[in-house]
C-alpha cells in the first residue's frame, strides 16, 4: 500500500519501522481489555469544573469518571466543559461536576471485541467505561480504537465519505473567548486558525484544557498564543486506515482534509473513523 506524498512529508516515520511495527501489532488487538486505558482518573461529584479542567489539562486526557460515595456514577468530558459551561458564559469555579456530568455511564465488558466497542461507541456517541464483576477496569476512547483499527475492507473507505465538509476558521488575532463560543454553538471540537487568511494551525478542546485552563490563562488571549502549529493535514481520497495510523503515530484526534490545490475541504476526526469502521 503506497503512502500519499504529503503524508510522506508530514509522517516520515509512517514509511519505516514505526509504521511496520504498528501494522504487526494490530493482530493482537482483539479485545477491549487489550486496548483500553486501565488507569482511570476519577473525580468527586462535588468538585468544581475548574478542578476537573486542571486535572484533565495537566494529565492530557479528555474525561474523568465521576464518583459519588465511591461509586462511579457519570463522566465529565472536555466537551461537557466547553458546551455546558464556557460556551454559555458560566464560571467553571462556581459550577459543580455533578450538575454538568453525563450519565448514566455507557459500559462494556473487557472481553468484548474492538468491533463491538466501535459499534457501541458509534451508537451511544460516548466513551465506553469497562467494568468486570462490578468493578471499574478501564476506559475506551476514540483514540484507543483508532490505535487498534485493523486493515480490513471497511477501513479502506475514503475519508471523504465521513469527514465534516464545513470547515470553521478563525483569525489568529481572535480571542479564545470568541472561539470557545463558536465551538460551543457549532458543537465542534476544533477551529482552524488562519494567518493572513491562510490556514496555519488548529485550536482544539485539548488545547483549551492543557494550554489555557490548566495554566490559569485568561480566555481573552489571542488564538495565536495557544493554537497548535504546524497544521497536519491529509489528502482527500485517503483511506480511514491510513489516517487512523497517522493520527495514532502523531497523537492527534483531528486532521483537516485537503484537495489537490491544498485548499481545505473538510475535517476528519477520530470519532468519524470509529463511525466508518463500525458500520
Amino acid at each position: 500500500m503506497s503512502t500519499p506524498k504529503n503524508l510522506r512529508k508530514a509522517f516520515p516515520s509512517v514509511l519505516d519501522s514505526a509504521y511496520e511495527q504498528y501494522k504487526r501489532d494490530l493482530i493482537r488487538y482483539k479485545q477491549v481489555a487489550e486496548i483500553m486505558s486501565p488507569n482511570v482518573i476519577t473525580i468527586g461529584a462535588d468538585a468544581t469544573l475548574q478542578e476537573a479542567a486542571v486535572i484533565m489539562g495537566t494529565k492530557h486526557i479528555g474525561s474523568l469518571i465521576v464518583k459519588k460515595y465511591r461509586t462511579p456514577v457519570g463522566i465529565i468530558t472536555e466537551r461537557d466543559l466547553l458546551t455546558k459551561v464556557l460556551a454559555r458564559g458560566k464560571d467553571p469555579i462556581e459550577e459543580k461536576v455533578e450538575n454538568m456530568m453525563t450519565f448514566p455511564l455507557v459500559t462494556i465488558g473487557p472481553k468484548s471485541t474492538i468491533k463491538e466497542a466501535a459499534q457501541m461507541m458509534y451508537k451511544k456517541k460516548s466513551r465506553l467505561v469497562v467494568f468486570e464483576g462490578g468493578k471499574l477496569k478501564g476506559i475506551i476512547t476514540a483514540s484507543n480504537l483508532i490505535r487498534s483499527m485493523p486493515e480490513v475492507p471497511e477501513t479502506q473507505i475514503q475519508v471523504d465519505d465521513f469527514m465534516t465538509r464545513t470547515v470553521v476558521t478563525a483569525d489568529e488575532q481572535s480571542s479564545i473567548t470568541d472561539i470557545v463560543k463558536t465551538m460551543g454553538e457549532e458543537h465542534i471540537g476544533s477551529v482552524i486558525i488562519t494567518r493572513n487568511e491562510n490556514p496555519y494551525g488548529i485550536f482544539t478542546e485539548r488545547d483549551l484544557l492543557s494550554k489555557v485552563l490548566a495554566k490559569g490563562q485568561c480566555l481573552d488571549i489571542n488564538a495565536s498564543e495557544v493554537a497548535s502549529s504546524p497544521l497536519i493535514t491529509t489528502p482527500a481520497g485517503n483511506s480511514i486506515h491510513n489516517v487512523a495510523a497517522a493520527m495514532a503515530l502523531k497523537h492527534i484526534k483531528r486532521m483537516p482534509v485537503t484537495a489537490e490545490d491544498q485548499a481545505l475541504v473538510g475535517v476528519i476526526t477520530a470519532r468519524d473513523l470509529v463511525e466508518a469502521y463500525a458500520r
